[in-house]
C-alpha cells in the first residue's frame, strides 16, 4: 500500500513520537509498504531520499517536509493543519499518486481515514478547568483546547474514520465522548532488545557518578511532558514526607520548570530534584534509578512504564494510565487508586525503598508482562485496520464515480 502518515515529529525520543517511528520503520521494511511521510522534523529512521533501487526489497520512506509558523501554540497548530495539508495537495499533483489510506497519530489533519488515538483532549480539558493558569496564557490554552475539543467532536464522530485506541482506557472514553462503540484497541510497544536489563546494566555506574549519587540513594523517575498532568506535584508532595530515606529525583521531559523548582523549594527538596530535558537515549535514565514513578492524573497509555518495566525496573503507576490495563498491583508493578493522594504515593514509595525482595520480585515479573507487548505485533494489528480502511476508501470512490 501507499500510506500517508502524518505526525509533526517522527523520533525515538517521546511516547508518541516513538511510536509512529516504530510503525513506520516496520510497514516499510516487514510489510513492503511505501510511505509517505508529512513531518517537520524526522530523525532516527531509515529514509529514502528519492526513488532509488531497493536493494532490501522493501517499501520505501519519502519525507515530505512541512514548514511551520513561529508563535503561541495555538499558531503553531493552526498553521501545521493548513500546511501539511497544502504539501500533500501539491505533493500528489506532482506525482499523479493520491495515497490509499491517511494515517494520524491524533488529530494531525481533517481528512485522515485511520486515527490511533493517544489522548483524548475532552478529558484532559476537564482536567484542566481547575487549574487554568491566570492572564494570557490561561486564555490561550483555553482556545486551545476548545478548538481541539471541536475539532474531535467534528472528527471522531464520522462513522467513516477508523478510531484506534492503545488502550481500553482510552476506548472507554472515546466511546463515552463520541459514542463510538467500534472502537479497536492496539496497546503501545516495546522493542525488548533495546529496552532491557543488559542493555542498560553497563551504563548504570557512569550516570549514577554523573549525577552524583551514592551507592545508599534511592533514585526514582518521572519522565513525561505536561507535570502537572504527569503528577508531579504529588510526587513531590509525597517524597516530602520520606525525607527521612536517602531519596533523589530526577524529572524528565519539556515543561515550565520554574513552578515546579519553587515546589520542590518550599518542600525542602530543592538538592533531591534534578530536572532534564529529552536526550535521544532515554535509556541513560532508565539505568540510573532504582524505580520509575508515573502517578499520572490522566493517560490514554504511558510508554515509559512499559520501557521501565522491560529494562527491569520497578514501577509504580496510576489506575488512571491506559496501561495499567495489562499490570496486576503488587505482582508485576505497584499501580496507584488515587494518584492525586500524596499518603498513597508516599507509603507505596517507602515500600519499594526498604523491602529489597519486594522491589526484585516486581521488577523481575515486570521483565515477563513487558514481553507480550511488541512492535511488531502493534504494527501487524494497525496494518490489518489499515487495509481494510483502504479497501472501504476504494469502494466508496468508484461508488461516487459511478453515481
Amino acid at each position: 500500500m501507499r500510506i500517508a502518515v502524518i505526525s509533526p515529529i517522527v523520533d525515538r525520543q517521546h511516547g508518541t513520537e516513538r511510536a509512529v517511528a516504530e510503525l513506520v520503520d516496520r510497514l516499510a521494511v516487514n510489510h513492503k509498504d511505501d510511505i509517505e511521510l508529512y513531518a517537520q522534523s524526522v530523525s532516527d529512521i531509515r529514509l529514502n531520499p528519492d526513488s532509488a533501487a531497493r536493494t532490501n526489497g522493501s517499501g520505501e520512506i519519502n519525507w515530505h517536509r512541512v514548514g511551520s509558523f513561529a508563535g503561541p501554540h495555538l499558531i503553531q497548530f493552526l498553521s501545521w493543519l493548513f500546511l501539511n495539508r497544502f504539501v500533500r495537495w501539491r505533493q500528489e499533483g506532482t506525482r499523479g499518486k493520491k495515497p490509499d489510506v491517511v494515517f494520524s497519530p491524533g488529530i494531525n489533519a481533517l481528512d485522515a481515514d485511520v486515527i490511533l488515538v493517544h489522548a483524548v483532549f475532552h478529558r484532559l480539558a476537564e482536567l484542566q478547568k481547575s487549574h487554568q493558569p491566570a492572564g494570557l496564557r490561561g486564555l490561550h490554552r483555553k482556545l486551545y483546547y476548545a478548538l481541539v475539543c471541536n475539532l474531535e467532536r467534528r472528527i471522531y464522530t464520522n462513522p467513516r474514520v477508523t478510531l484506534i485506541a492503545v488502550s481500553r482506557h482510552t476506548a472507554e472514553q472515546l466511546a463515552r465522548y463520541f459514542r463510538r462503540y467500534d472502537v479497536s484497541v492496539i496497546p503501545n510497544g516495546v522493542d525488548g532488545d533495546h529496552f532491557s536489563p543488559a542493555s542498560i546494566a553497563t551504563m548504570r555506574e557512569r550516570y549514577r557518578q554523573e549525577w552524583k549519587f551514592s551507592p545508599e540513594d534511592f533514585v526514582l523517575l518521572l519522565i513525561g511532558n505536561d507535570w502537572r498532568n504527569k503528577g508531579l506535584k504529588t510526587l513531590l508532595r509525597a517524597c516530602s514526607t520520606c525525607k527521612e530515606l536517602p531519596i533523589r529525583l530526577l524529572v524528565v521531559g519539556q515543561d515550565e520548570q520554574a513552578q515546579f523548582r519553587v515546589e520542590a523549594k518550599t518542600l525542602g527538596l530543592a538538592n533531591r530534584v534534578q530536572f532534564f530535558a529529552p536526550v535521544q537515549d532515554v535509556r541513560i535514565f532508565y539505568a540510573a534509578v532504582d524505580a520509575l514513578v508515573a502517578p499520572s492524573l490522566e493517560d490514554s497509555f504511558n510508554l515509559p512504564v512499559l520501557e521501565a518495566m522491560s529494562c527491569g525496573l520497578p514501577v509504580i503507576a496510576s489506575q488512571r494510565a491506559g496501561v495499567s490495563d495489562w499490570l496486576t498491583d503488587t505482582q508485576d508493578s505497584v499501580v496507584l487508586k488515587n494518584p492525586e493522594d500524596p499518603q498513597e504515593l508516599s507509603e507505596r514509595i517507602r515500600t519499594l525503598a526498604s523491602n529489597t525482595l519486594f522491589r526484585s520480585t516486581i521488577a523481575a515479573n515486570a521483565v515477563h508482562t513487558a514481553t507480550k507487548f511488541s512492535w511488531d505485533a502493534h504494527t501487524n494489528e494497525l496494518r490489518k485496520l489499515l487495509a481494510k480502511a483502504a479497501q472501504e476508501k476504494s469502494r466508496h470512490n468508484l461508488a461516487n464515480q459511478s453515481a
